[in-house]
């Protein structure tokens, strides 16, 4: 599975559904499955029936940090909903023991049978369980704790001294819960839940709620009992037993913030615990609803394999996701760990209090999260500039979603695999861009009102699609531009959620009028593909007579709208505020490209970079020659805002052609950490680019910084936001290997070794080879290798062995079992990908050297 992701990396550079109505006892007999003890298992279905839902989970866990594994004991409240002798619930690679139902004529035991290939128990009564009846059934079991990063699993880190230290701690998301306790381990079945841990006194544990007492138990051991959480899904319980240290504070509304760390590193959590209080009080004015918990906990983990997880009342994160020094971690570092604490904060509302039914709406949750992201920081943090970044997820988005092997925003997913694949740029960044969208297109009050009334209307419930829509619908009707009394919002948005993509819209002006017209835009030879799609798509416009933003909602495949007076250019899709390219049909572009290059910032940085990011994308498609791209980028010598000028950077261009022309800017930049965020961010940014990509004034001085640097034993203090392209550099001789290796096993500043690893990733072959750093870290190593032009072939390499790049990828991925991950999307991905990528190349090619050499030509003409 690892393998499989990381290729796809390397290799780059809508309907709900649910079980049949039926009880357990009533199902088919066709091939039934068959539990492990050989008798018939009652039930077929990934998902659990509806006859049976959980009320209350009284969970007693007891890890052991020296053997590695776990034992415990649940009993569970149920609601009967029809009569039916079978409970069946979810397990995984647990040891069941002592299986009893609790009635209200006592207890009696229960038979079980396990079927694994479903994670499902079947616990069999002699008699009915009655409908409208409350009845319990406890469970005792026992397990390793995982050695994946998944469930109740081990991590561990080493102290200063050079012990190590292991700590027990859980990621249940999306269908992990189910290897920690046997439990109703879908998202509709909330419940309450009550924990009780044990642990050795030199240990401490948390939870989703408070600790309300701990008492002794036999072995001088100590048992901490929690307060009951509120009604919840299984995949947000969360519970840790560790050592940490941990540092407090209250927020105006009442609610204890606490950050947990190892102790060497608790130092490091200053800015998280203020910008956690900062954002927590944000969310709550927002929503207008009180976060419903007296705690919330965030703590940084040693070993962690996503970024955060937003457990309701503790967030777990990766620790370079939040541990900070401001001496040493950058203004990007501090960007990214606001994003990220906003992000999981944010679920606490998306996700945790209101909750999707099913996974296949996943984009509640994600896409919400994501988009309150930049709201929230935006709010909270405007000097982080994080309207910057935005647009960036929207390319990134638009990538996968170009794909015919994308999928809608809202897909049917019945397993594990299915759901796990769930988690990807269309949930979160193409989730996060439409909702951005709708908000344009309705007014951030309007769209505030609506998710109010969604959050109010829902909470503590479960919801689909629909639910949202129509939380919107009846608020729409202030949007004074719009002339009808009520939008359809459902509508217009059922449009960019079940189905797959997005749309490329073509403009023709001519005079006054302006003809549009939509069509898929997609990658591929098959033009059957794009067929049969439309979309309502809120278009947006200003022109060079005016900075009036005009609306215009195109739900035809072609429309005419006309124009007060004739302009000397139109752009569409101000500031990309919405989910779609578009193309500048007969001579349309070269206003445009005229526009830029004597008058750029007529327009915006997001619309510049929006300018470039489609007419590039517009050439793998055959709408638009190259050279008439490269024409348009060349206003870029004059470029200074760090999203145009990264939109170039990552694309198809010659990285030498893109030096030259951003030469006069990475020649202004200064080797230090003053301006904006956005200004540090692109310094850095325009410096690691330029040195990796050998330009000569970059190299001497980052080799002179390096050796200072050394001389100093890492004492002297580098600027932060030059230290990556330092290192990248100093790397490139054996002793300045050795050196930045020792300094990184020496660092606990987990931004300074994230720094490290960008350095290693220039001379690949070594770092691989070794066993310098955490599995956890190798998918960013090797990504950060195969974006290397010396390292992608050394990626390619240590996913698998050496003869053509294009057979062996196909013959890597044949190779791998559906286990392994053999019919995952991202396969898929990445087949289409480097197909793109060759055939860009077949047909572009010639014309890139033919245009490079006139630029040549027409510059060594210039000097004479």
């Amino acid at each position: 599975m690892l393998a499989s992701l990381l290729l796809l990396v390397v290799l780059v550079g809508a309907s709900h559904s649910s079980p049949a109505a039926q009880t357990p006892d009533q199902r088919p007999t066709k091939d039934p499955p068959i539990a492990t003890n050989g008798k018939r298992f009652p039930w077929d279905s990934m998902r659990l029936p509806k006859t049976i839902t959980p009320v209350h989970y009284d969970l007693s866990i007891h890890p052991n940090l020296t053997s590695l594994d776990f034992t415990g004991v649940v009993s569970i409240e149920l609601d009967v909903h029809e009569d039916t002798s079978v409970v069946i619930l979810h397990a995984k690679q647990l040891q069941i023991s002592n299986v009893l139902l609790v009635t209200p004529e006592g207890t009696k035991p229960l038979q079980v049978l396990e079927y694994p290939p479903s994670h499902q128990l079947a616990l069999l009564s002699d008699s009915a369980l009655k409908k409208g009846v409350k009845y319990e059934v406890q469970l005792e079991f026992a397990a390793n704790l995982s050695e994946s990063f998944h469930g109740f699993y081990r991590s561990s880190y080493h102290t200063t001294s050079g012990e190590l230290r292991t700590v027990a701690s859980t990621q249940f998301e999306a269908t992990y819960a189910r290897g920690a306790f046997p439990c109703f381990d879908e998202p509709a079945f909330k419940a309450n839940y009550t924990l009780r841990i044990i642990r050795e006194p030199r240990h401490i544990t948390i939870s989703n709620m408070p600790k309300v007492k701990t008492v002794e138990v036999q072995g001088g051991l100590l048992e901490d009992h929690f307060d009951t959480t509120v009604k919840m899904s299984t995949y947000l319980v969360a519970y840790i037993v560790s050592d940490f240290l941990s540092v407090s504070k209250i927020t105006k509304h009442g609610v204890k913030i606490s950050v947990y760390a190892v102790p060497e590193k608790i130092e490091q959590t200053t800015f998280a615990l203020d910008a956690a209080v900062k954002l927590l009080d944000f969310y709550d004015d927002y929503f207008d609803i009180p976060y419903p918990l007296p705690k919330q906990d965030l703590a940084a983990i040693p070993d962690f394999q996503s970024g955060a997880m937003e457990n309701w009342g503790l967030t777990t994160y990766r620790e370079t996701a939040l541990l900070f020094d401001p001496q040493k971690s950058s203004a990007s570092d501090k960007l990214g760990i606001t994003k990220i604490i906003a992000h999981e904060l944010a679920h606490q509302w998306f996700g945790n209090l209101v909750t999707m039914e099913w996974w296949d709406d996943l984009w509640l949750n994600e896409g919400f999260a994501k988009f309150m992201e930049f709201i929230s920081v935006d709010a909270t943090y405007p000097e982080l500039q994080v309207d910057d970044v935005f647009l960036d997820k929207c390319f990134e988005a638009m990538e996968v979603d170009s794909l015919s092997s994308t999928h809608p925003i809202s897909t049917s997913v019945e397993n594990p695999a299915q759901i796990q694949e769930m988690f990807d740029d269309v949930s979160y960044d193409k989730g996060a861009c439409i909702l951005n969208m709708l908000r344009d297109y309705l007014s951030p009050t309007v769209f505030e009102i609506g998710i109010i009334r969604y959050l109010k209307r829902f909470s503590y419930q479960n919801t689909v699609n629909s639910n949202l829509w129509e939380s919107l619908t009846n608020v729409s009707d202030v949007c004074k531009w719009f002339s009808e009394a009520e939008l359809d919002i459902k509508g217009i948005m059922d449009t960019w959620t079940l189905q797959e993509g997005f749309p490329l819209v073509t403009v023709e002006v001519r005079g006054r009028e302006v003809r549009l017209s939509q069509e898929r835009y997609l990658k591929t030879d098959d033009p059957s593909l794009t067929d049969g799609f439309l979309w309502q798509i809120p278009l947006t416009y200003r022109t060079s007579s005016s900075t009036t933003i005009h609306r215009f909602l195109l739900t035809a495949k072609s429309d005419v709208l006309y124009l007060p007076e004739e302009v000397e250019w139109v752009k569409f899709n101000v500031d990309m505020s919405g989910y779609y390219m578009v193309h500048y049909a007969g001579d349309g572009w070269s206003p445009i490209i005229k526009l830029l290059q004597h008058n750029h910032t007529a327009v915006s940085s997001n619309d510049r970079a929006s300018l470039i990011h489609n007419i590039f994308q517009l050439v793998s498609v055959g709408k638009v020659r190259l050279d008439t791209a490269l024409d348009l980028s060349l206003y870029l010598s004059k470029e200074t805002e760090i999203m145009a000028s990264c939109t170039l950077i990552l694309s198809y261009i010659p990285q030498s052609f893109i030096v030259d022309l951003f030469r006069r800017l990475i020649d202004r930049q200064e080797w230090t950490d003053s301006g904006s965020v956005s200004e540090r961010m692109l310094r850095s940014y325009l410096l690691l680019f330029a040195c990796v990509r050998n330009y000569a004034p970059c190299l001497t001085k980052a080799t002179q910084l390096f050796q200072q640097w050394k001389d100093s034993d890492g004492e002297m203090s580098l600027p932060v936001d030059v230290s990556m392209a330092v290192f990248v550099i100093g790397v490139r001789t054996p002793e300045g290997w050795d050196f930045l290796l020792e300094k990184y096993r020496q660092s606990l500043q987990m931004s300074v070794k994230s720094r490290f690893k960008w350095g290693f990733s220039s001379h690949s072959h070594q770092i691989l080879r070794g066993e310098v750093m955490k599995t956890q870290d190798l998918p960013g190593v090797v990504i950060s290798i195969s974006k290397n032009p010396h390292g992608y072939k050394l990626a390619w390499d240590f996913l698998q062995s050496p003869s053509s790049i294009h057979a062996q990828m196909r013959g890597f991925f044949n190779s791998l079992t559906e286990e392994t991950g053999s019919e995952m999307r991202c396969i898929q991905q990445a087949y289409q990908t480097v197909e793109d990528n060759i055939r860009w190349m077949d047909t572009n090619l010639p014309l890139l050297k033919a245009w490079l050499d006139k630029q040549h030509h027409r510059a060594t003409h210039e000097e004479f």
